[in-house]
């Protein structure tokens, strides 16, 4: 299990220490937000190259943008490694996908709670990573939606080869029903950021 400690919950004023402080994590969530996809606005691609130098961690860039692909260009510039959109946007789905893949990025797909799973099914061959978020997009701090993991089942079973990853709501509790739902992959904010060790939360989200 990768474990991805999310930006959002960091202390802004100390972007650069909070990100060496998660060393021990294996990617770096970066939670992009435009203010009408999501009522809330993040940070922009600027954070995200001031970032990059002070840490060595994959750089998973989730873009909750109405039109996310305007701005491809801006976040592989900035040092992206893997970029995940999300299938209620505004722009076409396929092309999307193919403008992250066209920078040798590799190309991951989110959803809501509230859209089906089935909404994903037709670019599945495309992604390699598929981002299942267990909250509504948009604020941190929300309540784990336990709902949310017939998705990952319905998803692994469908395509076992893709990444799967959860995002809302992750602690050491829910951690260990996104891994028995079959995630590979677990965004935690809070939970990292406010702990007083973070090696051995990090550690402990694992299931270790």
């Amino acid at each position: 299990m990768k474990i991805a400690p999310s930006m959002l919950a960091s202390d802004f004023t100390k972007m650069g220490a909070c990100a060496e402080a998660v060393k021990d994590a294996d990617w770096l969530h970066l939670d992009i937000m435009d203010g009408h996809f999501v009522p809330n606005i993040s940070f922009g691609p600027d954070v995200v190259r001031a970032l990059r130098p002070v840490s060595d961690l994959v750089f998973d860039v989730h873009l909750m943008l109405s039109h996310p692909k305007f701005y491809i260009q801006k976040f592989v510039d900035a040092g992206a490694d893997i970029i995940t959109f999300h299938v209620e946007c505004e722009d076409d789905i396929a092309e999307t996908i193919a403008e992250i893949k066209r920078h040798g990025i590799k190309a991951g797909l989110s959803l809501k709670p509230g859209t089906p799973v089935e909404a994903l099914y037709p670019y599945l061959d495309e992604l390699y990573l598929v981002l299942v978020m267990t909250v509504e997009p948009g604020f941190g701090g929300q309540k784990f939606m336990a709902d949310q993991m017939d998705k990952l089942r319905a998803l692994r079973a469908k395509r076992p080869e893709l990444v799967l990853e959860v995002d809302g709501g992750v602690n050491r509790e829910t951690a260990l029903v996104c891994r028995d739902a079959g995630a590979d992959v677990l965004v935690a904010g809070t939970g990292v950021f406010k702990a007083q060790d973070i090696p051995a939360e990090i550690r402990a989200l694992r299931c270790e």
